[in-house]
């Protein structure tokens, strides 16, 4: 149970440098649009497969269960990411 609770609690810390990361660092002017778009989603996708591993315990499902949740985090920051580089800029 200790190396479950100190898990949990890495990943918990890794969680909230990520979204440190994504709230000041890429939504400032230091990166462009595309790069912090890119890495906010990134960032994004990163944290909900670490939650679904370690706070829904998918970590120790089934290898079908894991395939198909990784797979939905994978598919759908790809779509959003596509439609985003799809879309032309607005305003300009």
């Amino acid at each position: 149970m200790g190396f479950a609770r100190d898990r949990l609690a890495v990943v918990w810390v890794a969680l909230v440098a990520a979204t440190i990361a994504s709230t000041w660092v890429l939504s400032k002017d230091a990166f462009g649009p595309s790069v912090a778009v890119v890495g906010m989603f990134g960032l994004a996708a990163l944290k909900v497969r670490y939650v679904m591993l370690d706070f829904m315990e998918l970590r120790s499902a089934p290898l079908a269960a894991r395939v198909v949740f990784e797979g939905w985090v994978v598919l759908v920051t790809a779509l959003i990411l596509g439609f985003w580089f799809a879309t032309p800029a607005v305003g300009h």
